[in-house]
């Protein structure tokens, strides 16, 4: 089967006894980096040496089928430098293919920086949603923020301590200055940090710059009431924009809360009435 391993964080403290179990009989580990998890191997006092294959984001469309084939006549553990393989991390690819052929695939579940960075960061939990690091390219980047304004959910996001004073200014840009989200830097390690604020206060303080590695935890859009009326006239300005009716409706619908059925009967209502005026 393929083995998927979550790995600490941070925290060495934090491996399970079942991941320190599986490391010290494993025969095969696809690691992101093969230097890392020998390094972790020594340090977690596992004295197992288990063949390590290189399985990083520029290798692993080549390498995924092989593993697959490997997996089937012998467990392949397969572990990223930190957290669980395939988020934000090599290992999608091997177990989409595994999936395609039948090969069994389990997971060794443990640290997240996701769930950690969202259960600390003092926002809704409820609801949220993973968008892992954003573009690198500041136009890019504002226009993927933008196609996020209105999420309802709460958002988080990776970052690179050198992009994080731009991202946290483009998230007050598109979102609004005021809008409530937190930094969590270094989580599980010494210097763990988790610093609370407004976009636009949490952008100020990462302008005089910001280390290590770091989860951006944002709250959703506030809900917003929307009059009948002021939902009618929006359908009625898609229509003029060229929008079909149905397809403004439903829109309109989703975005406010109201009946889909009932603006549509309402904006057929109003057409009837301006055809006869």
């Amino acid at each position: 089967m393929i083995l998927l391993a979550a790995t600490p964080i941070g925290n060495l403290g934090d491996a399970s006894p079942r991941l320190r179990e599986t490391l010290e009989a494993a025969t095969v580990i696809a690691a992101e980096d093969t230097r890392h998890t020998a390094q972790l191997l020594r340090l977690l006092d596992i004295e197992n040496r288990p063949e390590l294959l290189a399985l990083h984001d520029h290798n692993e469309h080549e390498k995924a089928a092989s593993l697959v084939e490997r997996a089937a006549r012998e467990d392949v553990v397969l572990v990223s430098d930190a957290g669980m393989p395939t988020v934000s991390d090599p290992g999608f690819r091997v177990v989409q293919l595994a999936a395609e052929h039948g090969v069994e695939v389990s997971a060794i579940p443990g640290p997240s920086a996701v769930i950690t960075a969202l259960a600390v960061a003092g926002l809704p939990t409820d609801r949220f949603a993973f968008e892992g690091f954003l573009p690198r390219k500041a136009g890019e980047r504002s226009r993927a923020l933008s196609a996020l304004a209105a999420e309802r959910r709460t958002l988080v996001f990776f970052e690179a301590p050198t992009r994080l004073a731009a991202s946290l200014a483009d998230l007050a840009a598109a979102f609004g200055p005021g809008r409530p989200a937190a930094v969590c830097r270094e989580l599980t390690k010494l210097h763990e940090e988790v610093r609370r604020g407004s976009l636009a206060e949490l952008a100020d303080w990462a302008a005089e710059g910001v280390r290590g590695e770091i989860v951006v935890v944002v709250g959703g859009a506030p809900e917003v009431a929307v009059s009948a009326e002021a939902a009618l006239a929006e359908v009625q300005q898609r229509v003029v924009e060229g929008e079909r009716l149905k397809d403004a409706t439903r829109a309109v619908a989703e975005a406010t809360g109201l009946s889909a059925r009932e603006l549509y009967a309402a904006a057929l209502e109003a057409r009837a009435e301006g055809a006869s005026a």
